[in-house]
C-alpha cells in the first residue's frame, strides 16, 4: 500500500530481516519462540495491535474459524488506538513490515491487519 499513509507489508518473523523491510514492527501479543531480540531487528513491538487474548484463544489458528475471527478482530481494530500509531509510523517511515509468528501466511491476524489498513486507508 503506497500513498500518503506509507506502505504496509507482512512477513514472518522467522524469515531473515532484509534491507528493504523498512520499519520492522512485531504485531504479536506474545514473543515468538526461538527468536532473539537481536535477530528480530525490531523498531517496535506493538502488542496492543494484536487480537485480544480471548479472541486469539478462540480462533486457535483454525482455518474453519478464520471468517468469524476476521470479523471480530476487525471490530477490535475499529476501536484500537494502536491503528493510528501504525499509520503515523508509516507516514514517517514510508514502509512498515508487520511481523508475525504464525505458520500459515494466509490464516493469521497479520493478514487481517494488513487488509484492514489497506481498506481503510488505501
Amino acid at each position: 500500500m503506497e500513498n500518503a499513509h506509507g506502505r504496509f507489508v507482512i512477513k514472518r518473523i522467522y524469515d531473515e530481516p532484509a534491507d528493504d523491510d523498512g520499519c520492522r514492527v512485531l504485531v504479536d501479543r506474545l514473543w515468538p519462540r526461538r527468536v532473539s531480540k537481536e535477530r528480530a531487528g525490531l523498531e517496535l513491538w506493538l502488542k496492543e495491535i494484536a487480537p485480544s487474548p480471548p479472541l486469539r484463544q478462540e480462533f486457535g489458528h483454525m482455518k474453519e474459524r478464520f471468517d468469524d475471527f476476521r470479523g471480530q478482530y476487525e471490530a477490535e481494530l475499529e476501536q484500537n488506538p494502536a491503528v493510528g500509531q501504525l499509520l503515523e509510523l508509516a507516514a514517517r517511515q514510508g514502509k512498515v513490515t508487520l511481523l508475525y509468528g504464525a505458520k500459515d501466511p494466509e490464516v493469521n491476524h497479520a493478514r487481517v491487519l494488513l487488509e484492514f489498513l489497506q481498506s481503510r486507508h488505501g
